[in-house]
């Protein structure tokens, strides 16, 4: 008798994951994107698939606090397997995740391992040849969140950029794009090169970090058109159909999933007399500024240690919108950015020509989307000014896709 309700027991439970998963499969296919990081495993995890390339090897980490493998830090998880970390490589936000946006990162070592921790986002965001000494192989493995000014990618293409000229291997263990279901905003041009923009991407690119890595190298958009040696560790059960969570904040001031959907809308506002919430604790989840006609909603931003100890209006009541109301699933169904905030905040800011400032330009990687404002284009003919530029970069994004497609 105890067999038969065991065999029940374990007949259900098989059951039940069936059900579970045929309803996933529905999901995916009709309405996409669905949360889903049950499902995926991240590259960092499939350690089988990489650790042959680091065995017997002086190893160089690209990491911060989201490189992640089950709660577990991938520096700690590598140490206890007997591979050799030398020097790990510290990018915005630094290697434990403290440094606000923007701020200098500086070396040091790290008290956990006392592996020495070289800076690539202060003095410079390139590590130089004798930083890289003694290194053979270099594993990369950073969260990023798919938009182009999002600094992480522009350190890939400088860490790919430094492994080409020293003959060093560099391994991409991929994760997901939380905004990997859509492509969108405006494209990049070359008089705007910058840290926060470097490729000729629209500001929503829709590709893994993997899948970037591998466009860098494809298209030749490294300096003199060089090719890093390069593999991509591509994660299981992943598809650009998907919503993933996640489970470290990416950076301090993106600190929950509606922070990282209303990030590709709101950014652009870093451009211009606007806050987007820093110094509270909803930053890109509110904007306003202190002469907004409306006072319906308000918040004061005030000095957070190592998230905002400086934001924009500290200590002034600024009116605006509240965009925590928004539901996780229109944000994600509209599959595009919102242009609607921006062009309502220029419309009602007293002086239209103090609202944009010279960094506006440089997030939209061109002059043209701030003109366009100026001259009262609507949304839909900014977004058929972009639509060329867009399908084009869609067809070259293709060739370098690992995962099943959101279209």
């Amino acid at each position: 008798m105890k067999f038969k309700v065991h065999f029940f027991y374990k007949c259900l439970q098989n059951t039940l994951a069936i059900c579970l998963f045929c309803l996933v499969l529905v999901v995916l296919s009709n309405h996409p994107p669905i949360f889903a990081n049950a499902l995926v495993e991240v590259g960092a995890e499939r350690t089988q698939s990489y650790l042959p390339y680091l065995k017997n090897k002086n190893v160089g980490l690209v990491v911060n606090p989201s490189s992640i493998i089950n709660e577990r830090h991938l520096v700690d998880t590598l140490v206890s397997l007997g591979i050799a970390i030398k020097k790990i490589y510290a990018p915005e936000h630094g290697f434990r995740g403290t440094g606000e946006a923007g701020e200098e990162i500086v070396n040091d070592i790290d008290k956990k391992t006392g592996i020495p921790v070289i800076s690539i986002y202060g003095q410079k965001k390139k590590p130089a040849k004798q930083d890289l000494e003694g290194i053979e192989v270099m594993v990369f493995d950073l969260q990023d969140v798919g938009v182009r000014c999002y600094t992480y990618i522009s350190t890939l293409h400088y860490i790919m950029e430094a492994c080409a000229e020293n003959q060093i291997e560099l391994i991409v263990l991929d994760r997901p794009n939380p905004n990997g279901h859509y492509v969108d905003g405006p494209m990049w041009t070359a008089a705007y090169k910058s840290f926060v923009g470097m490729h000729p991407v629209p500001l929503v690119h829709g590709l893994t970090i993997g899948e970037y890595a591998l466009m860098l190298n494809g298209e030749k958009l490294l300096k003199d058109s060089i090719q890093c040696p390069l593999k991509v560790i591509p994660m299981k059960g992943y598809s650009h159909r998907m919503a993933f969570c996640p489970a470290i904040k990416t950076s301090p001031n993106l600190p929950n999933m509606k922070a990282i959907y209303l990030y590709p809308s709101l950014v652009l506002f870093e451009g211009t007399k606007v806050s987007i919430g820093r110094g509270t604790a909803r930053p890109f989840q509110v904007i306003g500024y202190p002469s907004f006609p409306d006072s319906t909603f308000s918040f004061t931003p005030v000095a957070l240690a190592n998230a905002s100890t400086n934001p924009p209006y500290k200590m002034q009541t600024c009116y605006g919108y509240d965009l925590t109301k928004t539901k996780l699933e229109d944000l994600t169904k509209s599959r595009q950015m919102n242009l609607k905030w921006l062009l309502e905040m220029y419309q009602k800011y007293p002086k239209k020509e103090e609202f944009f400032v010279p960094f506006f330009n440089t997030l939209a990687g061109n002059a043209t989307l701030k003109q366009q404002i100026v001259e009262g284009k609507t949304e839909g003919e900014i977004r058929a000014f972009w639509k060329i530029d867009i399908d084009k970069f869609k067809i070259i994004r293709k060739k370098y896709l690992l995962y099943k497609d959101f279209e």
